[in-house]
């Protein structure tokens, strides 16, 4: 196998990056197992029943996967031959899987390597014991995916045979990157960084899979973005298999009191780039990894939601993330970087990930560029105490896996009561939206958190209303002051359901229109469309859009808002984009409409960090 080395927008963990790794992606052998009778007859162990092909990580629904079957087969097998280099057979070799979609089992050279159940988040192995020296590796994989089941998290992912309504097709099996990579004996296995802006550096948790021998040190050096340089270079000796440290910038250092320089906030993305170095006793670097974070702080209060310090508005658009050709997985690596600068060509500052934990790329990117991010589960779409615990496992695996990316501003466990559908009149299920948050804020305390994104407030630090008015004039009645808004959470029902739970009432929680417009352009008459309105010209779409945005701008209540949606995806077509990423509105008319200033975020704050940012550009052109 060839080894690949791969900056962070390549690498499938930009996060957690290892120079040495070797992409599994590609053509792998491939069955159907519709009887599930692969298990009884040993298919781990044999070669003929994988009769065709299929290109990883594209789920055999779609066409790039080169099967392109989208009926019912609820259990897949997988089967790849991989030969060894003998520098990679001498170190630990852990095998990893982006997502797997929903249940998946694997086996190296016919024996059981790991078992994972939940289709959006990762899961890896060392398979180093189960290698045969000499041989050629047969890796096989089997994956399990019960259409019917809805309480199974499947985000929008269709229990019918054909996408209808707001559903889509399904994606069974491998979706996201799969690769080997060899580690030494012990290991860095976690990083996990918490920016403290107002002691101006991080801390840092780090776990180690195995338990060092003692004398270990780790070395964390980082570096500043904008300019280039090193701010600390740390050392400290191991005491067990987790490291838990403060690292603070100097702030006797003029360059590092320019603290904008080295912020991160959409206006400037800036990144602290890490080395972290494990340490034998002798003074051997024994592992490697590189890293990144944002030094940034995220508040909801006061109405507002605040950016380290400012008041910033949210111009968020509703991100399916779906691509024709390629279901949920990116067609590659370049179109998810693509997604974002669409999406930031057109006026927004933010997306909200919609059903759906996007790859750690698409992350990145935003990360980079300067994307704000409402980070979403995939939903069960029945209640009961075993849909309960499975998007529980699922979502608190997902929370961490992107607990470092400073793009992430807001977690959202649960859309518009999917998978609680009763919550008016069961406390269960209540008792566990709440959980959720909970469970949510204890992992991770820097974030806000919405339990239930649209409907029926339970518990949550933004609140957030979905709301199709047709016109800007209801929108404008509805959301103009906080009176108004008090208003319409008595009195008003948007799109049929309450949005208040039982017993509570809004304080100064901001409030976040998260989902509306929903408007809808075709081109020639055709039935198969979904939308809130469809209208006949992209000039009479763009004014319907300019009234709708303007109404929320011009309320003094609202902090944001988040429009549906970017892309046209299979049977809706109310995106602002075809399903080809195509503009259907004039960009510049829709990118001057998003930019207009929010009553409720004076623009004059807004003109002098502008003004503060171009200065601070000038300056560091200057310096390099």
């Amino acid at each position: 196998m060839t080894e690949t080395i791969a900056p962070a927008d390549l690498h499938p963990s930009p996060q957690l990056r290892r120079e040495r790794w070797i992409d599994l992606c590609g053509p792998w052998g491939f069955a159907f197992d519709d009887a599930d009778e692969g298990l009884a007859e040993r298919w781990f162990e044999r070669t003929d029943i994988f009769d065709r092909e299929i290109v990883v990580p594209f789920a055999p629904e779609s066409r790039l996967s080169g099967v392109h079957e989208t009926g019912f087969h609820p259990v897949i097998w997988y089967r790849r031959e991989v030969q060894m280099a003998e520098a990679d057979r001498r170190d630990r070799l852990v095998i990893h899987f982006g997502a797997v979609d929903y249940k998946a089992t694997v086996w190296v050279n016919g024996r059981m390597a790991v078992d994972h159940a939940g289709g959006q988040t990762p899961f890896s192995a060392d398979i180093g014991p189960l290698l045969v020296p000499g041989e050629t590796q047969a890796i096989v994989v089997r994956a399990e995916d019960e259409p019917r089941d809805l309480q199974q998290p499947r985000g929008k992912q269709y229990w019918e045979e054909q996408p209808g309504y707001i559903w889509y097709h399904r994606t069974t099996g491998i979706w996201q990157p799969v690769w080997l990579e060899p580690i030494p004996k012990v290991a860095i296995a976690e990083l996990r960084w918490t920016p403290d802006v107002d002691r101006f550096g991080t801390g840092l948790v780090l776990r180690l899979d195995r338990t060092p021998p003692s004398g270990w040190r780790v070395r964390v050096q980082l570096r500043g973005d904008r300019p280039r340089r090193v701010l600390i270079d740390d050392t400290c000796l191991l005491a067990g298999r987790e490291l838990r440290r403060d690292l603070l910038l100097d702030i006797n250092d003029a360059a590092i009191r320019r603290r904008r320089t080295l912020l991160w906030a959409p206006e400037h993305p800036n990144l602290i780039d890490a080395l972290i170095e494990l340490i034998d006793e002798s003074g051997t670097v024994v592992d490697r990894i590189e890293s990144y974070f944002g030094l940034r702080r995220i508040e909801a209060r006061d109405g507002r939601f605040i950016i380290n310090g400012i008041p910033t508005f949210l111009r968020l658009v509703l991100a399916q993330n779906y691509w024709p050709d390629s279901l949920l997985t990116a067609p590659d690596a370049g179109a998810l970087k693509r997604e974002v600068e669409l999406a930031q060509s057109l006026g927004f500052n933010g997306v909200r990930i919609h059903q759906k934990v996007e790859d750690p790329r698409f992350l990145y990117w935003c990360d980079r560029l300067g994307m704000l991010v409402w980070s979403e589960a995939a939903n069960a779409y029945v209640y009961s105490d075993r849909a309960a615990e499975m998007l529980a496992r699922e979502w608190l695996e997902a929370v961490r896996r992107d607990y470092n990316h400073p793009c992430i501003i807001t977690w959202v466990p649960l859309n518009e009561s999917w998978g609680v559908p009763d919550l008016d009149r069961s406390r269960q299920q209540r008792d566990f939206v709440s959980a959720l948050y909970h469970l949510t804020r204890a992992v991770d305390a820097t974030r806000p958190v919405i339990a239930n994104d649209g409907w029926q407030h339970a518990v949550g630090d933004i609140f957030g209303v979905h709301d199709y008015a047709p016109t800007g004039e209801v929108l404008r009645e509805r959301y103009s002051d906080r009176q108004a808004v008090a208003r319409t959470f008595r009195e008003v029902r948007p799109h049929h359901h309450p949005l208040l739970g039982e017993g509570v009432a809004i304080e100064d929680e901001p409030i976040v229109i998260s989902e509306f417009g929903g408007l809808s352009f075709v081109p020639q008459a055709t039935e198969d469309w979904y939308g809130y309105g469809q209208f006949a010209s992209p000039d009479e779409l763009l004014a319907r859009y300019e009234e709708l945005v303007d109404a929320l701008l011009a309320s003094t209540a609202l902090a944001g808002f988040c429009y549906t949606q970017l892309t046209d995806t299979a049977q809706e077509t109310n995106g602002l984009l075809t399903v080809d990423r195509e503009p259907k509105l004039d960009l510049e008319r829709l990118r001057a409409i998003n930019s207009r200033p929010s009553k409720a975020v004076p623009s004059e704050i807004l003109d002098m960090l502008i003004k503060q940012e171009v200065e601070l550009r000038r300056r560091e052109r200057g310096q390099e």
